[in-house]
């Protein structure tokens, strides 16, 4: 058989994948098509039981599994106990109220106190008669004058303000018109599209050609670093051969144990730990501890 041409190849996949897009292009089928209709409640199952599980004996641990978990919260507490706060009275299944619910629902009643010093039908302060006829001082009645307002102050203009006639047959000047335009601000934040290459701002023919002056020079020069600075030391670094063999002197050796506190729970079984001594109370002190003791003046 002779071979097939690239051109016979080439339709033959064109085929497979056109009929494989179609195949796949189909509606998934119903998985329980075929299977009978499933009602909510009823005791079918969705798949065939065996035969070997219908026969089949639970274990005593499948069986106390099993078990549906008991409702303790209507006639027993959490602690799986009978108690008496958990039973409903007879009285409340008929809606009955109790006498002790009808005194507690009562309205909080007013003291005789209360009554007589202010009577409850009447939301203002009786007035005694030395008040009614009390004339009052001349100072009182300068502080009773509402405050005055300024001489120059100006009542709010209405919103709708009137045109006068002139104002709105006149016709502006050339000079009016062009101050009323608005300003156009020239974005600087961006620049136009062009070569890489090529500056933000045209650098004229003379600045190109421009010879800088010894000043200039000396100013564009970039300022050098302090003879004595030292860079940064990195994070590690090596150990001399000095350091690694050095001995520790009594003093260092002395300095470098820890203070020794006693713990803080010894504190409340110290009948002295906030005792004051005799002479810490006579003890003087320096003029620098003055001087460091003087507030700071602001």
């Amino acid at each position: 058989m002779a071979a097939a041409g690239p051109h016979a190849v080439s339709c033959y996949l064109s085929a497979c994948s056109y009929n494989r897009i179609q195949e796949l292009a189909e509606p998934k089928k119903a998985a329980c098509a075929n299977d009978p209709r499933l009602v909510w409640g009823n005791q079918e199952t969705i798949w065939t039981l065996s035969r070997g599980a219908v026969t089949a004996q639970p274990s005593p641990r499948t069986v106390a599994l099993a078990k549906p978990k008991r409702d303790f919260g209507k006639h027993q507490c959490s602690c799986r106990q009978e108690s008496t706060i958990c039973e409903r009275p007879p009285l409340v299944n008929f809606g009955f109220l109790s006498d002790r619910l009808l005194k507690l629902s009562e309205p909080k009643k007013y003291q005789a106190a209360y009554l007589q010093q202010r009577p409850c039908q009447s939301p203002e302060w009786p007035v005694s008669p030395a008040a009614l006829s009390y004339k009052a001082s001349p100072r009182i009645l300068e502080l009773a004058r509402p405050k005055v307002l300024h001489p120059e102050f100006l009542y709010a203009r209405e919103v709708p303000t009137q045109v006068t006639n002139i104002a709105a047959v006149v016709r502006t000047s050339s000079r009016l018109q062009r101050l009323a335009e608005p300003r156009i601000w020239k974005v600087t934040c961006c620049c136009e599209l062009s070569f890489p290459e090529s500056v933000i701002h045209p650098v004229s023919k003379f600045a190109q050609q421009a010879i800088a002056s010894p000043r200039t020079l000396e100013l564009a020069r970039p300022k050098r670093l302090h003879p004595d600075y030292m860079p940064l030391r990195d994070a590690e670094w090596p150990v001399t051969k000095a350091a690694k063999h050095a001995v520790a002197t009594p003093k260092l050796v002395e300095l470098a144990q820890p203070c020794k506190r006693p713990p803080g729970g010894l504190a409340q079984f110290n009948p002295d730990a906030f005792t004051v001594k005799e002479t810490a109370k006579k003890a003087t002190c320096s003029a620098r501890i003055q001087d460091l003791a003087r507030p700071i003046k602001r």
